[in-house]
């Protein structure tokens, strides 16, 4: 476990440092997004994800990597929209930003912890495609959750299946870095 606490570490510190950097340059404009929205730009990164695993080759000068890590970044944007609403302009300064990230990492990440535990470290033993499969039909399930107005019969809700494409893109991300 202490390899996988340190390696979860490292891909988080990737996806943070990018996230910060990008709120130097934009500040917290994606406080406008909508939790649909958020969703929709999740399966724009994992839809291409799998054209590029599917097709084995890509034109633009960005890989699965980049994606994996913006899939970590919406999915803790999304939880962010889901806890304050959307706004209709940047109602936060870019420090509370990233303390509402590390807060929904933390959560995020504890999950992992827990669940971790009980199945073993499976996730090793996964293809990296298989993630993106798993991302892919959380995607499609959030969808069903906000059509139907947040409400579920026997089913997490929206923030758990977040969680769940933050914690596949990180095992993507670890991987990727990693080796299999």
């Amino acid at each position: 476990m202490a390899d996988t606490v340190a390696q979860f570490d490292h891909v988080i510190a990737v996806c943070r440092d990018l996230y910060a950097k990008k709120l130097q340059d934009y500040g917290p404009s994606w406080r406008i997004m909508r939790p649909r929205s958020v969703t929709d730009q999740i399966f724009i990164k994992a839809n291409r994800i799998r054209s590029i695993e599917v097709k084995g080759e890509t034109k633009i000068d960005e890989g699965i990597r980049s994606e994996f890590i913006g899939i970590v970044n919406y999915g803790i944007i999304g939880l962010i929209q889901l806890a304050l609403g959307y706004a209709d302009e940047k109602d936060i300064s870019a420090a509370d930003a990233l303390e509402l990230y590390d807060k929904y990492m933390t959560e995020t990440k504890n999950l992992m912890y827990a669940k971790n535990h009980d199945y073993d470290e499976a996730w090793r033993s996964m293809r990296i495609s298989s993630y993106t499969d798993l991302i892919l039909m959380k995607i499609y399930r959030t969808k069903e959750i906000e059509d139907n107005q947040g409400k579920t019969l026997v089913s997490e809700g929206i923030d758990a299946n977040y969680k769940d494409m933050i914690n596949y893109a990180l095992f993507g991300l670890i991987k990727l870095e990693y080796g299999e």
